[in-house]
C-alpha cells in the first residue's frame, strides 16, 4: 500500500510538470497577436484585454516593425510587432509553473528615447518583500538598438504572473522601452565536485537564449547568487555581462560561455568553501568570441588575496588560452571573481561593446604545490 501511494505521488509531481510551462517563448511572447483595428487609437491601445495571452495597464503601443517616430525606423529584429510601455505603464501575464523551482526571464527591449530608462520586473505571487529587479536601460550595448536581458526568479506558487513595468515619467507619455521576444526556461542548479569546487563553472546552465538573436543574453549587474540567471555566479559590477551561446558564437568549451562586456565595470563571482591555509588552483580559460572584438585584452582573476592578469591578443576570429592561477586560501570562504581590465568595442564600427570571453572555470585543491 505504501508503494502505491508513493507511486501517485510521483505521478502527480510528473503530471503537474507536464501541465506547467516548457523552455521556450512565452504564450504570445512576441505580440505577434495583436489588438483589433477598433480597440486602437492610432498605435496606442485602448483596451487592457487587447493583445492575447497580456493584460495592460496604462499607456501602451502597438509597434509595427518598420514604423517611423520622427527621423527614426522602429526596427523589430525578431518578428513583427512589439509593444512599447509608456509612463508607468505595464504588462502582464499569467503562466503555468512549477512551485519551488528556479527560472529564468529572457526578453529583448530596445530605448527609443533619449532619457535614461529603466524596466521594472516582479512575479507574484512573491513572500519575499521587494524582491523584484530593476533593469537599468542608460547602456545599450548592440549596434542594432536591441539588448536581450534575463533575470532569474524562484516560483512560489505553480500559477504566477510576470510583469514587466516601465517606472519612468518623461515629459512625453509615449517615451518608453519596446519588448519584444519574452521567454521563460526553468534552471537547475549544478553541484560541486571532485573535480571542480564551484558551480556551473562551464556556464552550461544559464538563460534561454533567443534563436533567432545574434547578439547573446545580458545578464544585469548587482544580481545575487540566489536568483542570479546565472546558477552561481554573481554579477559584481554596474555594467552587465553577456551570456553567449555556440550557435552565434566561439566558445572555449560546451556550448555556453560568459563575455565580459563592460571593462572594469563588468565581473562575475562566486563564494567557495575553503580551508585557510590549504593550496588551491584555478583555472580557466580567456579567448574572444568572434564577433569583430579585436586587439590587447586582459581578463585579471582573483581569488585569497592573489590576482592574476592573463592577457589576450585577439584577433576577432575565435580562439582561447588557458590560465591558472595558485593561491592560498586564507578564509574559510573564498571569493573568485573575473573582470577585463579594459573596455572594448567591436572593430566593424557598430558601436557594439565586447570583451574577452571567459570559460572552463575550474577549482581545484592542490596536494603537492610544487607539481601543480
Amino acid at each position: 500500500m505504501q508503494k502505491i501511494a508513493v507511486l501517485l505521488v510521483l505521478l502527480c509531481a510528473t503530471f503537474r510538470a507536464a501541465l506547467s510551462f516548457t523552455d521556450g517563448l512565452l504564450p504570445n511572447g512576441n505580440f505577434d497577436k495583436g489588438p483589433k483595428p477598433w480597440q486602437m487609437s492610432g498605435t496606442k491601445v485602448l483596451d487592457p484585454n487587447a493583445i492575447p495571452n497580456w493584460q495592460l495597464s496604462g499607456f501602451i503601443e502597438y509597434i509595427k516593425s518598420g514604423q517611423k517616430q520622427g527621423d527614426m525606423i522602429l526596427v523589430v529584429p525578431s518578428g513583427a510587432f512589439a509593444v512599447r510601455l509608456g509612463d508607468k505603464a505595464s504588462i502582464k501575464t499569467a503562466v503555468k509553473v512549477t512551485n519551488g523551482y528556479f527560472y529564468s526571464l529572457t526578453f529583448s527591449v530596445a530605448r527609443t528615447c533619449a532619457d535614461d530608462e529603466k524596466l521594472n520586473i516582479s512575479v507574484s505571487p512573491n513572500l519575499e518583500p521587494k524582491d523584484w529587479g530593476i533593469l537599468p536601460m542608460q547602456t545599450m550595448y548592440s549596434s542594432n538598438g536591441w539588448d536581450t536581458y534575463s533575470w532569474g526568479f524562484l516560483a512560489q506558487s505553480n500559477d504566477i504572473e510576470i510583469v514587466i513595468h516601465n517606472p519612468n515619467v518623461d515629459k512625453h507619455p509615449a517615451c518608453g522601452p519596446l519588448i519584444d521576444t519574452v521567454a521563460l526556461k526553468a534552471l537547475f542548479s549544478s553541484k560541486r565536485t571532485k573535480d571542480n569546487m564551484l558551480k556551473n563553472g562551464n556556464f552550461e546552465e544559464g538563460p534561454y537564449v533567443l534563436p533567432n538573436t545574434s547578439w547573446g543574453v545580458l545578464i544585469p549587474p548587482n544580481i545575487e547568487d540566489d536568483h542570479s540567471p546565472l546558477p552561481g555566479w554573481m554579477i559584481e559590477s554596474i555594467k552587465a555581462v553577456k551570456y553567449i551561446d555556440s550557435d552565434h558564437f566561439t566558445v572555449p568549451e560546451g556550448k555556453r560561455a560568459v563575455e565580459l562586456v563592460g571593462g572594469r565595470e563588468s565581473a562575475i563571482a562566486q563564494v567557495v568553501k575553503t580551508i585557510p591555509g590549504k593550496q588551491y588552483a584555478l583555472t580557466f580559460a580567456v579567448g574572444d568570441a568572434k564577433n569583430a572584438c579585436e586587439g590587447s585584452m586582459m581578463v585579471e582573476a582573483f581569488a585569497g588575496t592573489l590576482t592574476l592578469q592573463v592577457p589576450y591578443e585577439s584577433k576577432g576570429r575565435g580562439g582561447f588560452k588557458k590560465a591558472t592561477l595558485l593561491f592560498k586560501a586564507v578564509s574559510p570562504r573564498t571569493r573568485v571573481r573575473f573582470l577585463s581590465t579594459y573596455y572594448h568595442m567591436t572593430s566593424d564600427n557598430s558601436g557594439s561593446l565586447c570583451g574577452p570571453v571567459i570559460d572552463d572555470v575550474r577549482l581545484v585543491g592542490v596536494r603537492n604545490p610544487g607539481r601543480a
